[in-house]
């Protein structure tokens, strides 16, 4: 199985740029089968989970392009009735978009039940009622599908009993052609909400109100063309920034939306931090050992879930004892074992995690439970002292485009290994430079 190896104890130093929402485009991605035009999406990352999606949506019939690595055009035209399903789509939680996709434009769909990390229960109820009130029968169908499928679509106001990026953006998309007018109370506000709406309404829809907590869309009969550039992914560069300050480095972080970052730079300036903002970069500076701070995951703009791991990584580097609380997800504390092995100290009591600082994390053996905590290991293990292996590594590459890579070229010593003899290879390689 392929893993990385990793050497730490370098600060990372340097300049890295910043992919394109993987959230946001896959989102983005199953929408495109919307219009029977072709539709150009730059800016999509090279990552796993998309070219899953992908394959999908080439599976029902739909024309899909891949001129350049970032670049996409799909046609929806000659779409088939045919459910999306294989072994790969019920891996990724996105096939979930499928749903509202082709509900939207067919009246009818048939998608297998979502995966993704297990990370906590995630249900689709507020997907259901959704999709219930705008006039779908929705059932679960044999061998796992989910089907949803009604005569005509209408208009409905839909309170959601809890915030749900997911039912938010799929009930967006079933309403976009659905006769009058749908109103979505408690709506989610991330950022790729909004991207997912300024793409439907590139393309013709009639959406007001992403990024509030009332998304009001006025059905249309059809949508047409476009090209549109997805937007940069906050919990990537998240993760750069906090890895520049776990390893003390000097890290500027190009191609972001600072206001995105807001809530994340706000508690590294807390800590101790220096931030330092322009029109579309970060640059994060650590110098010294950090301080304690408190955190809460909440919805946006609150701290994201999906950055729990790596600040809970970094204050375990931190002075004092600090207080992890996770508000969205029940199991997300799945890497705590992970990174005890490293000597962290962390007690995790229900949804909170107790961490006591310590001076330094040692290189060990370590699996990846998650996407995100896979991505707080890596940063453990560059901060650590000695060698650690990472393994899982699948999970990290559902989300991460070129990241050794990109760690490398700031200074970071990470190779990627598939066998016994290139991980000795590797190691080899890191004591030699080290003597």
């Amino acid at each position: 199985m392929e893993h990385y190896v990793v050497k730490g104890g370098n600060a990372l130093v340097g300049e890295v740029e910043i992919a394109g929402a993987k959230n946001a485009a896959l989102a983005i991605l199953a929408a495109s089968i919307m219009s029977d035009e072709t539709v150009t999406i730059e800016n999509v990352p090279d990552v796993s989970d998309i070219r899953v999606l992908v394959q999908a949506i080439e599976s029902i019939g739909a024309r899909v392009g891949h001129p350049d690595r970032h670049v996409y055009t799909i046609n929806g035209a000659e779409i088939k009735d045919l459910p999306v399903d294989n072994a790969l789509i019920r891996k990724i939680r996105g096939s979930y978009y499928m749903i509202g996709a082709l509900l939207g434009k067919y009246k009818h769909a048939q998608v297998a039940l979502p995966g993704g990390c297990a990370i906590g229960l995630r249900p689709i109820d507020q997907h259901i009622k959704g999709f219930k009130a705008l006039g779908a029968d929705v059932r679960v169908l044999k061998g796992g599908l989910l089907g949803a499928g009604a005569e005509n679509l209408h208009g409905a106001h839909i309170y959601m009993d809890m915030v749900s990026v997911g039912a938010t953006i799929n009930i967006m998309m079933a309403a976009v052609m659905a006769r009058g007018t749908t109103v979505i109370e408690n709506a989610a506000k991330e950022p790729h909400v909004v991207d997912l709406a300024n793409f439907l309404n590139s393309m013709g829809a009639r959406i007001k109100g992403a990024g509030t907590d009332v998304i009001r869309v006025s059905g249309v009969e059809r949508l047409h063309a476009a090209e549109y550039a997805i937007i940069p992914d906050q919990i990537e560069a998240g993760t750069y920034m906090f890895a520049a300050a776990a390893t003390k480095g000097d890290v500027t972080i190009t191609n972001v939306i600072p206001k995105h970052l807001e809530s994340i730079s706000a508690k590294l300036k807390e800590i101790g931090c220096e931030i330092e903002e322009s029109d579309d970069a970060l640059r994060v500076v650590a110098t010294g050992r950090l301080k304690q701070t408190n955190v809460k995951t909440l919805p946006y703009p609150g701290f994201p879930t999906d950055m729990q791991p790596q600040i809970a990584v970094l204050l375990g580097l931190s002075k004092g004892t600090s207080i992890v609380t996770e508000s969205i997800f029940e199991s997300r504390f799945k890497y705590v074992d992970e990174l005890m092995k490293m000597g962290a100290h962390i007690t995790v009591e229900g949804n909170t995690a107790i961490i006591d600082g310590v001076e330094g994390y040692t290189g060990a053996s370590i699996n990846a439970p998650d996407l995100r905590a896979g991505a707080a290991l890596v940063i453990a293990s560059l901060a650590a002292d000695g060698i650690s292996e990472i393994h899982d590594i699948h999970f990290v590459e559902r989300g991460y485009e070129d990241f050794p890579e990109k760690l490398r070229s700031l200074g970071g010593e990470i190779i990627k290994v598939s066998s016994e003899e290139e991980e000795e290879k590797a190691i080899r390689r890191f004591q030699l430079r080290a003597v």
